[in-house]
């Protein structure tokens, strides 16, 4: 099973989302752009687990203590950078409740042999990918070129602003690759009490 940790998102916040995305979807046709009843906020990207490690799994994060994380959507940006850009995200303007969420997770599951983050946690909405990102498709404008008649367009929008919502429970989901795109399903919830 391919797994992750992560946040939901409130039904009015995602309904901003999708509203937005019906919008812009047609200045980049080519990306890959994600359903907004599949957005969350990535807390910890697990990866292949046996079927037999999920109690253990959930047992490990059933131990987490933490407060509720109130948290704002909004702003845009794309990663790597604007200049080539590969992904195209909303932002997460969030306390400190947060990255210790997220810190917490990856230290619980460290003792479980999953392995530690190496970047810095950065919270976001991933919204669109643009596919390929080998080095000829590169040199020949690909990547850059599916977002540009999108990044003109942002650029000619007032700021973004999805709403703000508190978040009183994180969740374990299993990730399925289909053609179609992934297909999330929560596996196990887990309260966060302030």
């Amino acid at each position: 099973m391919r797994l992750f940790v992560a946040l939901d998102l409130d039904e009015e916040v995602r309904h901003r989302i999708a509203v937005y995305l019906q919008g812009l979807a047609g200045f980049a046709p080519d990306a890959r752009w994600a359903r907004a009843e599949s957005l969350h906020v990535t807390l910890k990207f697990i990866g292949e687990q046996p079927d037999a490690e999920l109690p253990r799994l959930q047992d490990a994060l059933a131990t987490i203590q933490a407060k509720p994380v109130s948290l704002a959507v909004r702003g845009h940006g794309f990663f790597p950078t604007a200049r080539t850009p590969r992904v195209f995200w909303l932002g997460i303007d969030a306390g400190e409740e947060l990255p210790k969420l997220a810190a917490q997770v990856d230290m619980t599951l460290a003792v479980l042999k999953i392995p530690r983050e190496e970047h810095a946690f950065t919270p976001h909405l991933t919204l669109a990918r643009s596919g390929s990102a080998a080095p000829r498709v590169r040199r020949e404008g690909g990547s850059g070129a599916k977002f540009e008649r999108l990044q003109k367009q942002l650029a000619a929008m007032a700021a973004s602003d999805f709403g703000t919502m508190t978040a009183r429970e994180f969740f374990l989901y299993r990730s399925q690759l289909t053609p179609g795109g992934s297909r999330y399903s929560k596996l196990a919830g887990f309260p966060l009490r302030g």
